[in-house]
């Protein structure tokens, strides 16, 4: 449960990417240079799917590396107590602080008709923790999540798992954007009963699947998301510049497996052009 918590909260923020930069059609990226000694990768995942099978030049590149970073440390045994500390709104207040009586009653619908119950016994949460309980629902079949198989991999593997954030720093990304914009998008995907989310995570699979990371951030460039449309700089840039460092000392430290949501790769202030400023040479496996 912890885990798919955890992916749940990237799943929010890794949809909230934008901008774009022509980049070739790859998920997978080789980073050289800049004083590594051997090569690492860098691959970008969709944080819930409903195929999480890796191909083989993504399992070659494990093979080839010996440690697994991703965006957070998927076996921390106290992953779930420290998220479920972020959870709750502060100072007492609740759902009903910040929307009307009829977009309460709109929420609560949503929830009943998807999730069985009522949304009354999580009046005190979040907005990012309620909208994030609706994403396995916007997919047609069994939720699967690359981040699992790569948790699959490191233990078979026996490899060590590290993160570029804590939850902590995952959970304050939204506890620096104004629950009022937060509320808005719940109450939206709550009108249409998720329909327009739904079309939005198949066309996402589907150029997920094309692997071609630049339509993936234009087809994300939606202005009727205020969270995304208001907060771009918390949600992915400076996130992103954050990663740099750390993905230089790992790589440095040995040949390392970055897997990060495919949102963070593309654009001028996506993790591919900024490695590059940084001096490394990344180039896209393509088969």
């Amino acid at each position: 449960m912890k885990r798919i918590l955890s992916l749940l909260v990237a799943t929010t923020l890794s949809v909230f990417s934008i901008t774009a930069q022509e980049l070739e059609n790859s998920t997978l990226w080789k980073i050289e240079g800049n004083g590594l000694e051997k090569p690492s990768y860098l691959f970008g995942t969709i944080h819930i799917t409903c195929d999480a099978t890796l191909e083989d030049d993504v399992k070659k590149a494990l093979d080839e590396t010996t440690q697994i970073v991703m965006e957070l440390d998927m076996d921390d045994p106290s992953m779930q107590m420290k998220m479920m500390k972020g959870m709750y709104l502060k100072n007492g207040k609740t759902l009903k602080d910040f929307v009307s009586e009829e977009d309460y009653k709109t929420i609560d619908s949503l929830f009943i008709n998807n999730m069985g119950m009522s949304v009354k016994m999580m009046e005190n949460v979040k907005p990012f923790f309620l909208s994030s309980m609706f994403y396995p629902k916007m997919l047609d079949c069994p939720m699967q999540s690359f981040e699992l198989e790569l948790t699959k991999i490191a233990k078979e593997q026996k490899e060590e798992i590290y993160g570029l954030e804590t939850i902590e720093e995952q959970i304050k990304v939204f506890d620096d954007i104004p629950l009022e914009d937060q509320y808005a998008d719940l109450i939206r995907m709550a009108e249409n009963n998720l329909e327009d989310d739904k079309d939005i995570f198949a066309k996402m699979l589907k150029v997920y699947k094309e692997e071609n990371i630049t339509a993936l951030l234009d087809m994300m460039d939606d202005d009727k998301n205020k969270t995304v449309s208001n907060h771009q700089d918390k949600l992915l840039n400076e996130r992103n510049e954050n990663w740099i460092s750390k993905i230089g000392e790992y790589a440095k430290d040995q040949p390392t497996f970055f897997g990060v949501g495919a949102g963070h790769l593309a654009g001028d202030n996506g993790v591919i052009n900024l490695l590059r400023d940084a001096g490394y040479t990344v180039t896209a496996i393509v088969e």
